[in-house]
């Protein structure tokens, strides 16, 4: 697959390079109509500005990238902008602009808009960030999105975006709501137990392969659900990996015979505070 990141740096961002002018380029080369994943990075100082700066030339020149598969949206380390520093915008043009994406990935959640999400042909949708606002959630509930086979969600923390409640959640674990899915992941949440508890029976795991809680402040009490379920026991996978989990319950996973995944134990502080792994 051939791949292209763009990223603007600080001293470039300085300098009075832009993004905008880093996606003409790219759109004027011969190996643009090839390009099947495009990266876009730091857009300079993401921390101010939104991705409006370039988001009309990648749509102006979205004809230049017929082949294009896979665009993420904002992939930049801690060092460049926090997660939760990353100002996004209105991204749901780019799923019309580009009707061949197999994945779409966002990554920062302030001013992030999805709204209606519609694609025909779109397998994979991945939102990282400290905190996902109640009305994404609620956008990806109505979403029609018929080949969607992955869906990889950072629920975080209400300091840092998360606005809503385990009744946001419940929708997604619907059977039915993408014909096609085989992966959940409803990860790095400060509510880990209570989603745990509701996907335990949810109707959903009929349909999945693996199911990710990860990340989160998954503690026993998440656990029990989830080692009584008699549908956790078909999944082919289960990612419980980054918890809060004791000692004795990684025993009794361990001897479960299910597949799952319990590595990276935390421990909480002296009040008993628990943090996901992901939310500055």
């Amino acid at each position: 697959m051939q791949e292209v990141k763009l990223t603007v740096s600080y001293d470039d961002y300085e300098d009075g390079i832009r993004m905008e002018t880093l996606i003409r380029e790219l759109a004027a080369k011969p190996e643009a109509g090839s390009l099947e994943s495009l990266i876009i990075g730091d857009w300079g100082q993401a921390y101010e500005n939104s991705p409006e700066e370039f988001m009309g030339a990648l749509i102006e020149l979205a004809p230049s990238f017929p082949s294009l598969k896979k665009l993420f949206i904002g992939d930049m380390g801690f060092e460049e902008c926090e997660v939760s520093w990353i100002i996004q915008t209105d991204l749901t043009p780019l799923l019309v602009v580009f009707p061949e994406l197999k994945s779409f990935t966002v990554k920062g959640s302030s001013g992030l808009s999805l709204e209606p999400i519609e694609h025909a042909k779109l397998e994979e949708l991945i939102i990282i960030c400290g905190g996902l606002p109640k009305s994404v959630l609620a956008s990806i509930a109505r979403a029609k999105l018929p080949e969607l086979r992955k869906l990889e969600l950072y629920l975080g923390v209400d300091n840092y975006g998360f606005d809503g409640s385990l009744q946001d959640v419940l929708p997604l674990l619907e059977q039915g709501l993408f014909p096609k899915l085989v992966y959940l992941g409803l990860k790095d949440s400060e509510i880990q137990d209570e989603i745990a508890k509701a996907a335990a029976e949810a109707p959903i795991l009929d349909q999945l392969e693996i199911l990710d809680l990860s990340e989160g402040t998954l503690s026993d009490e998440g656990s029990e659900a989830l080692l009584a379920s008699d549908k956790i026991k078909e999944l082919k996978h289960l990612n419980l990996s980054y918890h809060y989990m004791t000692d004795e319950m990684l025993i009794r996973w361990k001897r479960s015979g299910i597949s799952v995944d319990v590595s990276e134990q935390q421990q909480s502080d002296e009040d008993d505070w628990r943090y996901p792994s992901l939310t500055e």
